[in-house]
């Protein structure tokens, strides 16, 4: 069966009505003075939505028609729950829906199996997370999550890094129009030390002709795994500053190392 192609029930999907703004607001509120027949039309209506949510998640290795179905459970809560008095369109409601739907979905059914006492860690860390940028306007980071919560921060990292979802070596990461590059490409591979030790000795140069805040900026980022945020805080700076710094440090070093 092609992807772009699903059928429920022996319907093509494809074939489905696709209804109007004007029209979908008259069942809405046929359905919302209790007529079935309404709410039946409006799923049927909205059942495209669900296929162009599907596409986002082709690469997961699940079966079109499972995630379907756990779209079409999406949709139904979003036409259930769908308030006629807020000024957006339907599709701007549904869609977070139906892929909240799909990703429980995936998570539940993850083969990698996260403990109960683990997600609930990273849930509430996700939670203090929105709370801090809502109320200080910034990325908080991983120690302030963990001060908030009131745990070792070893615990906050790990409990956010279990929730992940798992990404294959072949998910292309960026494509120019020319040859995709996979993840795999990204990462490192340590059996041969004869180019590992050239190019640190090269690299070495290359940052001895920067100056003091760029070779700290560079070295909290990329030997202590420092974020841009985490290095803004702690220099001094504003996290753009600190983007700016790094690649022009970055476009430096390249240019020393090619000379």
């Amino acid at each position: 069966m092609a992807r772009n192609k699903v059928e429920i029930c022996g319907v093509d999907t494809a074939t489905l009505p696709v209804l109007k703004n004007e029209e979908m607001r008259k069942l809405f509120v046929r359905m919302q003075n209790g007529e079935h027949e309404a709410r039946e039309k409006l799923v049927n209506g909205n059942l495209r939505l669900v296929l162009s949510v599907i596409q986002r998640f082709n690469n997961r290795g699940e079966y079109v028609d499972d995630l379907f179905q756990v779209g079409c459970i999406g949709l139904m809560k979003s036409i259930d729950n769908f308030d006629l008095s807020q000024n957006v369109k339907f599709s701007t409601y549904a869609v977070p829906m139906i892929i909240g739907e799909i990703r429980r979905y995936l998570r539940d059914n993850n083969p990698i199996r996260v403990s109960r006492s683990l997600r609930d860690i990273a849930y509430k860390a996700l939670q203090v997370k929105e709370k801090l940028i809502s109320k200080n306007a910034k990325e908080p980071t991983a120690a302030e999550i963990a001060e908030e919560l009131d745990l070792p921060i070893e615990d906050v990292v790990f409990a956010l890094d279990a929730i992940q979802d798992p990404v294959s070596l072949f998910e292309p990461i960026y494509n120019d129009g020319g040859d995709p590059i996979f993840v795999m490409d990204q990462i490192s591979d340590d059996k041969n030390k004869d180019i590992n030790w050239i190019e640190e000795i090269a690299l070495k140069e290359a940052m001895t002709r920067l100056d003091e805040r760029e070779k700290n900026i560079l070295s909290m980022r990329f030997f202590h795994g420092k974020t841009q945020m985490e290095v803004a805080d702690e220099i001094g700076i504003s996290q753009a500053q600190v983007s700016r710094l790094e690649k022009a440090a970055i476009k430096e070093m390249n240019k020393n190392i090619k000379n």
